[in-house]
């Protein structure tokens, strides 16, 4: 197995613990829309991961839907909601969750499959991605003001890492790369797996201090 294989499934297997690890945690907390995007996460990393040692097209399709599900709608929606419980004390009601959820499934299948959306799907992500972005700064700021300078900082770090992703995957392409564009889904899978994984931890800590205010 060449070097650049190895590397790719490890990346890809971090995404896959982490995601399964951390929604279990989200799940334990109460958190069902953070559980659960954030086991759609470990499940398009599990069938990534699949398809690259068997070549199962399916795999691949699924994989890239769930990726646009939580590229376009996952956290810049979901995330953002789920963690309003501890900024805003707003727990969404069992059927407002499974419309969020509905409406975001039907969202990514028409980013992958719509034609019409496809000259814009760049631009969408982006600006998704955008909002995301000025959410984790809101909380980078709240961490900060609450004495968790380093939560806060690893969030920030979060932002830039994930937009530089971002900007990579629809804008600028990873020079050198191969046509499987083994290099960028390896450095991109080890940055979503360092956001999953942050990210529970920002949480942890934002929830520790409201609950001691």
């Amino acid at each position: 197995m060449e070097l650049k294989t190895t590397l790719f499934l490890l990346s890809d297997l971090a995404l896959i613990l982490s995601g399964y690890i951390y929604g279990w945690k989200f799940l334990k907390k109460g958190n069902v829309l953070l559980g659960l995007e954030w086991w759609i996460i470990g499940f398009s990393a599990s069938n990534l991961f699949v398809f690259a040692l068997t070549g199962v097209t399916f795999c691949f399709n699924t994989s890239m839907l769930l990726d646009a599900f939580s590229r376009a709608f996952g956290f810049p929606v979901i995330a953002v909601i789920g963690t309003l419980v501890i900024t805003h004390r707003y727990r969404p009601s069992v059927l407002t969750e499974i419309v969020i959820f509905a409406l975001s499934f039907a969202g990514a299948f028409a980013l992958m499959h719509v034609d019409v959306v496809q000259p814009v799907k760049p631009w969408f992500y982006l600006a998704m991605g955008t909002i995301f972005s000025a959410f984790l700064v809101y909380l980078a700021i709240r961490l900060w003001a609450v004495g968790e300078p380093r939560n806060a900082l690893n969030l920030l770090a979060i932002l830039v890492t994930t937009l530089i992703i971002a900007v990579m995957d629809d804008l600028v392409p990873l020079s050198g790369d191969d046509a499987d564009r083994t290099h960028f889904f390896t450095i991109a899978m080890a940055v979503w797996a360092y956001m999953v994984c942050g990210y529970y931890y920002a949480y942890c800590a934002l929830e520790r201090a409201e609950r001691s205010q």
